[in-house]
């Protein structure tokens, strides 16, 4: 247990480093990254995190917050039941001193630096998907810029029937801080790996995919007809939702590529969806129904 009173502490500075700017999104993605870790913030997130295999590096709360979180604390140090963390360090400050440290108020309970775990390759990923009977509907994330939009997306994909997520190089984390929060922890609960090289669509093809790309192009088939189709209705269907970047959509090269091009029809004037609001209706319509 570690109790800090100044953001000078020599004793600390390296167990403080993790936590420092965090509402600098520029500076976490290379830190993160360069660390191997991600922020988990509120008890929840901590729990699906710790439930799912994830090993923390450190805890940071308000004093507070300690005695409610014991069993937590216990149960994600994995040391014999220490509620102290054993050897995860545990750091009890004030709230106005962690409230300088990261950069905002911090009024969930608790964050855990985690580590960050070693991402699947995609044909690997595919195949555990359903505790080992292989995913039968994937959401492709292609460089979505808004982690609000990317955790909304996951959520859905959790809550209907999605059995995994690929995103793509340049799409935002889904492990970043705000990503995790409006998931709802879920992030931890959906399989999810990003794809090293896009668009190329040929190793989900070569599997057997049929890879939809929402967009709103010309000659576009409507969500409804597609979902009628027998690459959707046959009982070995495989189907993966490409979903584009909030400003421009999907790139020319993807909607080429792709085996269909679906739209949601609109009314009231309104031409597309928010991208998460399009998520959770196209998860819904494409859902597994046998």
């Amino acid at each position: 247990m570690h109790a800090l009173e100044e953001l000078d502490d020599p004793a600390l500075g390296h167990l403080l480093a993790d936590y420092t700017g965090l509402t600098d999104i520029a500076l976490r993605r290379r830190l993160e990254t360069e660390r191997g870790l991600y922020m988990a913030e509120s008890s929840k997130v901590i729990e699906r995190a710790v439930r799912a295999g994830h090993e923390p590096r450190s805890f940071l709360m308000a004093e507070r917050w300690h005695e409610p979180l014991r069993d937590l604390i216990a149960a994600a140090a994995g040391t014999g039941g220490r509620d102290d963390g054993g050897d995860v360090p545990v750091i009890l400050a004030p709230e106005e001193v962690l409230e300088r440290l990261t950069g905002f108020h911090l009024h969930r309970g608790a964050m855990a630096a985690m580590n960050r775990p070693v991402l699947a390759g995609v044909t690997e990923l595919l195949s555990s998907a359903r505790g080992g009977l292989g995913a039968r509907r994937v959401a492709v994330l292609e460089d979505l810029v808004d982690h609000t939009n990317v955790g909304a997306a996951v959520r859905s994909a959790a809550a209907l029937g999605v059995d995994a997520v690929l995103v793509t190089p340049q799409c935002a984390d889904p492990l970043y801080r705000r990503s995790v929060r409006v998931s709802m922890g879920t992030v931890f609960q959906v399989p999810w790996t990003r794809i090293e090289r896009w668009p190329a669509l040929d190793e989900l093809h070569a599997a057997g995919w049929t890879v939809a790309a929402m967009a709103l192009s010309e000659g576009a088939v409507s969500l409804e007809e597609f979902s009628a189709s027998p690459a959707c209705t046959a009982p070995d269907s495989k189907v993966a939702v490409v979903l584009g970047t909030e400003g421009d959509g999907l790139r020319a090269r993807t909607v080429a590529a792709a085996d269909v091009v679906v739209r949601i029809p609109m009314a009231g004037g309104v031409d597309s969806l928010n991208v998460a609001a399009a998520a959770a209706v196209a998860f819904w319509e494409l859902r597994v129904r046998n």
